[in-house]
Formats: structure tokens, C-alpha cells, sequence
């Protein structure tokens, strides 16, 4: 019996397996798919198996199962989502349309005016290579009335992260009232390596009823979508429905150094390390629990290592308000992170 499905962050993925008496493994069933199959007991010839699966492949059937039983167990039959341009967006586009179908997935781009022009125009690509429902509602005119009635009322003039998370907020509103309205999942967008250091806002891109690629680290959000634009992903994008003539993703995405578009000219490695090295270090920290004096062994900065550390403790009352989170590794960001937000040494 091969029994695979999800329940809020946990997956099951079937891959049910039998041994011999020393141990090797004789037959295996599918991944990602229910199965009935039986075995003959004095049968010792091992079946070649058939279904073995690769790294990325075995990522994105979990997240569309994840996807598709949180959307049916909780009753929501299409999902929202807040469509940058960005490839974090782009990624969890892709999964939810392999979950629930192009018709049911309903997409808004909501550019300020620090949106790029090529981000407003991949957002709109994007939705047409998935084809899935897209809109876009300008916020410009929503920044500028709190910026004057801010001034007018308490001549509060807002800094630049106020103003930053404002334009965040402002979206994550916007989106809530059309989840709200419509009866929409609302699907997070944000990442392991920016849940873990708190690049993100709380009440702003934090918004949704589940997080998808939560426990996911930058650097794995390319390989995935590298791979789904590869033609090792064409048979998992037929058994989706996906288009094998285009790829999903699209080459500016995939080449876009990663920015919020929060300000002029902003970009991700303004505030962090680049995600090749952020990224090891927090898989460091996270799941192979090591110390300053273990990262330090592994050739990282003393210094650097531990500005993580602090935004990884500094982020924690985000974490506790942020929509459940699909496991994948060892050590998820969600239910089982049991870390106290009020700590001090």
C-alpha cells in the first residue's frame, strides 16, 4: 500500500519500500502517487526500480501535493497570489497552477513607482505562459495618500523602511480584501533565507493562508526553476498540464538579481550577503545546528556569521505569525521551530 497526501505542513510521499533479510531494498512503489502492489514473500529477485525521482523533481511534486490537499482539506478551490515579477512569485505561480489547474489560479501585480518596467512586463509574461488569470492594480496613488495624511494629521514625514513597509502592506491588504471577497487561497511567496533573517514584512508580503516555498532557501528556488525551464522537467510538465513548448519561468526572471523594488534601485545584497553564502550559513545554523566556532572552521567571517545569528533571533515574532509552512528538510521554519521570541543570554 502506497499511501501519499498532506495535512497543513506535513507531506507524505508515498515510496512505500521492502528489504531483505540484509537489508537491501528489493522493491519500491511510487513517489507522489497512490499504489496498490503485492509480493510474492519467497520472491528474492530484486524489481528494478522505475520510479526513482531527482532532487528537483521530488521538490515540486511534494509542494503541488502540499498545494493541492491544504486547498481541498481547507474547501478553497482557486488560490491568489501577489505576482512581482519576481522569481519567488514566479516559482509558487508555477506550483499552485500544477495544483489546482490555470483556471483556478488568479494573479495581481501591484507595481509602485521603484516597480521596473521589465518586472511589470514578466509578471504579465509569466501569467500568459501559465496561463493563469492575471490583473494589476497601480499603488502609487495608495502611497501617496498616506504619505500626505501622515503629513497633514501628525506632519509625520515616513522614513525609508517605514516607507518600505507601507508599500508592502499596502499590498498585502489589497490582496487579503480579494481573498477575502472572492474566496481565494491566499499562497505566500516568501522564502526560507528571507523568513529566517526577516526580510519580509509582517502584515505586508507575510500575508496568506499558507506559505509554499517557506522551507525553501534562495538558492534552491533557482535550481528549482532552472530545472522546471530544463528539459529533464518536460514529462513532470505534461503530467501537470504545463506547457513543454515554453519555458515557465523565462529567462529575465531566472537572470534578475533578486530585489524587493521597495526603493531606487534596490537590490537584495544591500542588506544581505549574496545567497550562496547567506544561504550556507543558515543551513548551518538551522539544520546541521552548528556553532560560531564550527562555521568559522568552515571558512565563513566572524563577523558575518554572527549579523546572522542576530537577524535569525531578531526575526522570530515574525516567524510566529507567518501562515503554515510546507515541510521539506529536517528543520522547517514552521511548527517545529520551537524557539522563544523574548530570549536573552
Amino acid at each position: 500500500m502506497n499511501q501519499i497526501g498532506a495535512n497543513d505542513n506535513l507531506i507524505f510521499d508515498g515510496n512505500s519500500f521492502i528489504l531483505d533479510k540484509n537489508g537491501f531494498k528489493i522493491r519500491q512503489l511510487k513517489s507522489f502517487s497512490e499504489e496498490l502492489s503485492s509480493w510474492e514473500i519467497d520472491q528474492t529477485k530484486p524489481e528494478k526500480n522505475k520510479f526513482e525521482n531527482s532532487e528537483m523533481s521530488s521538490i515540486f511534486d511534494a509542494l503541488v501535493l502540499g498545494v493541492k490537499d491544504y486547498a481541498k482539506k481547507c474547501g478553497f478551490k482557486t488560490a491568489l497570489i501577489g505576482l512581482s515579477g519576481g522569481i519567488d512569485s514566479a516559482l509558487v505561480s508555477a506550483i499552485a497552477t500544477a495544483a489546482l489547474g490555470s483556471n483556478n489560479i488568479y494573479c495581481v501585480s501591484m507595481p509602485s513607482k521603484w516597480s521596473s518596467s521589465h518586472s511589470k512586463s514578466d509578471a504579465k509574461d509569466l501569467a500568459k505562459r501559465l496561463k493563469i488569470n492575471f490583473n494589476s492594480i497601480p499603488i502609487e496613488n495608495l502611497m501617496s495618500s498616506f504619505e500626505e495624511s501622515f503629513i497633514n494629521t501628525i506632519s509625520f514625514e515616513m522614513a525609508e523602511i517605514t516607507n518600505q513597509n507601507i508599500q508592502s502592506r499596502i499590498r498585502g491588504t489589497l490582496l487579503m480584501a480579494l481573498a477575502n471577497q472572492e474566496k481565494h487561497l491566499l499562497l505566500s511567496t516568501g522564502n526560507k533565507s528571507e523568513l529566517a533573517v526577516g526580510y519580509c514584512t509582517l502584515y505586508g508580503d507575510m500575508n496568506g493562508g499558507l506559505s509554499v516555498i517557506g522551507d525553501l532557501y534562495k538558492t534552491n528556488v533557482f535550481k528549482l526553476c532552472n530545472w522546471l525551464d530544463s528539459e529533464d522537467s518536460i514529462n513532470h510538465r505534461k503530467s501537470y498540464m504545463l506547457d513543454t513548448k515554453v519555458d515557465i519561468i523565462g529567462e529575465n526572471i531566472l537572470t534578475k538579481a533578486p530585489s524587493a523594488e521597495l526603493g531606487p534601485d534596490q537590490l537584495d545584497t544591500d542588506s544581505l550577503p549574496p545567497y550562496s553564502i547567506l544561504d550556507n550559513i543558515l543551513k548551518g545554523i538551522i539544520e546541521e545546528k552548528k556553532d560560531l566556532q564550527q562555521l568559522e572552521k568552515d571558512g565563513y567571517e566572524k563577523e558575518l556569521i554572527l549579523k546572522i545569528i542576530s537577524l535569525i533571533k531578531k526575526a522570530e515574532f515574525k516567524r510566529k505569525q507567518a501562515p503554515p509552512i510546507l515541510k521539506l528538510s529536517s528543520q522547517s521554519l514552521g511548527s517545529d521551530w520551537r524557539v522563544p521570541i523574548a530570549i536573552s543570554y
